[in-house]
């Protein structure tokens, strides 16, 4: 039965001229972006499983730079440690020299100021030794470089690294702890214990110089315990400034902020009561300031400082100590040449893990251009056929016209 009204042969033209198109965007698309696999609508699992590859790949540029970083900051303590260790090397020259039995007390002399003048290389060498404000060849806690993404088989991602345990080649002696008096540089002392109201001021100073070893000041405003460490190296100027920062803590916890106000001029912390006349009752207490340093080890070359060839027993005494710090500066100069070497390599297995990762990225969602140029001259050859078929179909109602001639 012929009709029409509804043309089979047209929707059956038009439906396989709509696949084509279909097929036809679809090359032309990966044709354009290089990517069979542009979003999650085209595959969705090979989809997700390259974009978690793509974070990893973005991540590990984060790891190439930490593992960079670390690399750097150890080969500083490398090179460091290697300068320490030649000089350790012509210290012992001089020893040697000055164990001569035909040497003279004054060629002693002029060999101990030699002996002076490397110890203090070596102390200038190893404060300068730092990098991004590490310095590995001082007492302290170890560093951990990032060094992978470890991804097992849930999902779940944990960091792995490579710990650096710190060499210390300082020379400077032993520090026992106690407190700091007020005599002793960076100690603490009250001008009075009662911040009066109406304007009344109370100040804490601060004796000069510098604080030798971490040095915690301990004392009570307005009731509250306040407690402020000082780092190693700090002067008055820095302490008095950090001490505000924990006053003003206490002052808020106690709820006299915009009462009690505190400023800070060079090492002298000052308190100002603005409250309002009411007897004593807007008083506010300081208590006494106790300050207490920490105990500092002896460093890894201390010894260097009791070293004296100015005699011949002294000459001969040293020779035995110079042999044992030169083992202890060569031990740190291979460690960290170890730990170099490690980082270095790891580097360069991240590098080849990510480009590894990208191969397989694209073997996932790239398209295949050789295919897709044969399919693209294919769809648009039966593109042509479609648009003709559609045609000769919406013809076929003219036929039914003949019959009413």
């Amino acid at each position: 039965m012929s009709s029409i009204l509804t043309n089979n042969s047209a929707m059956v033209a038009l439906d396989t001229l709509r696949g084509i198109n279909k097929n036809l965007a679809s090359v032309q698309s990966e044709i354009s972006t290089g990517k069979k696999i542009n979003s999650s609508t085209d595959n969705a699992a090979i989809w997700s499983i390259a974009t978690v590859m793509q974070s990893d790949v973005e991540s590990y540029s984060q790891l190439t730079d930490s593992l960079n970083l670390g690399s750097a900051t150890v080969g500083t303590a490398r090179d460091a440690a290697n300068e320490v260790t030649e000089l350790l090397k012509s210290a012992k020259s001089a020893i040697v020299a000055a164990n001569d039995a035909s040497v003279t007390d004054a060629d002693r002399a002029k060999y101990q100021t030699d002996l002076n003048e490397f110890r203090e290389g070596i102390a200038s060498i190893v404060d300068a030794a730092s990098i991004n404000g590490q310095n590995l060849l001082k007492a302290g806690d170890d560093i951990s470089v990032l060094s992978s993404l470890n991804r097992d088989t849930d999902g779940n991602v944990t960091p792995g690294t490579i710990g650096v345990a710190r060499q210390d080649l300082t020379t400077g002696d032993a520090i026992t702890g106690g407190s700091v008096s007020n005599s002793d540089p960076t100690g603490a002392t009250l001008s009075n214990g009662t911040v009066a109201e109406n304007g009344g001021t109370q100040t804490i100073t601060i004796a000069s110089g510098t604080t030798e070893s971490a040095t915690t000041y301990e004392f009570t405003v307005a009731g509250e315990d306040v407690s402020y460490e000082a780092a190693a190296g700090l002067d008055q100027d820095a302490i008095a400034a950090g001490m505000k920062v924990a006053v003003d803590a206490a002052i808020a916890d106690a709820g006299l902020s915009g009462t009690l106000t505190t400023g800070v001029s060079g090492g002298v912390l000052t308190f100002t009561n603005s409250a309002a006349a009411n007897g004593n009752a807007n008083d506010v207490t300081v208590g006494a300031i106790t300050a207490t340093s920490a105990s500092v080890a002896a460093g890894g070359l201390n010894a260097l400082a009791d070293l004296d060839i100015s005699t011949t027993d002294g000459a001969s005494t040293a020779l035995n100590t110079i042999d044992t710090l030169l083992q202890t500066a060569i031990d740190a100069t291979a460690f960290f040449g170890s730990k170099q070497n490690r980082i270095d390599n790891q580097n360069e297995f991240v590098t080849t893990l990510s480009d590894s990762l990208k191969t397989g990225i694209g073997a996932l969602t790239d398209a295949n251009l050789e295919e897709a140029s044969a399919r693209l001259q294919s769809l648009q050859v039966q593109q042509q056929l479609g648009v003709q078929a559609l045609s000769i179909a919406n013809q076929a109602p003219q036929s039914l016209l003949a019959l009413f001639q």
